[in-house]
């Protein structure tokens, strides 16, 4: 669970390393805390240089992975989260970490590949994309 002015990783192939969440896209009576699944708005704060070799017309794909520079402010879905997430058979889980994944704003995932652990909550919340480029899903 994240609130506003936190930051949260960012562990897709985009050029985004960390963003700090602006807004939660949620019902405006709720809380202001995105839990996983949740879409918010954020912005990159750090981002991969952009090296002068990548910048020609004639680089291949070095474009496609650093598609975000800093100060652009996009949406992003929470994969991981440190708060614990009650499952329904009673577990607990939490990770390490908050993590997220960079959409665009009809909800398709920027970037190709995820590198990184995520939520297997995901899937039950319409996010199956997520987790089938995911390496693992807990």
């Amino acid at each position: 669970m994240i609130g506003l002015k936190g930051t949260v990783n960012i562990i897709d192939n985009t050029g985004a390393l960390l963003v700090e969440c602006v807004n939660v896209l949620k019902n405006k009576t709720s809380h202001g805390h995105a839990s996983i699944g949740d879409v918010f708005v954020c912005v990159v704060q750090r981002a991969r240089p952009i090296s002068q070799s990548s910048s020609g017309p004639s680089s291949g794909s070095t474009l496609t992975a650093l598609k975000v520079k800093r100060g652009d402010v996009l949406r992003a879905v929470l994969v991981r989260s440190k708060r614990p997430v009650m499952r329904p058979d009673g577990r607990f889980v939490r990770f390490d970490d908050n993590a997220a994944v960079l959409v665009n704003k009809k909800n398709e995932l920027i970037g190709t590949r995820i590198g990184g652990v995520v939520s297997s909550d995901l899937r039950n919340k319409g996010w199956g994309k997520i987790v089938a480029l995911a390496p693992k899903a807990i």
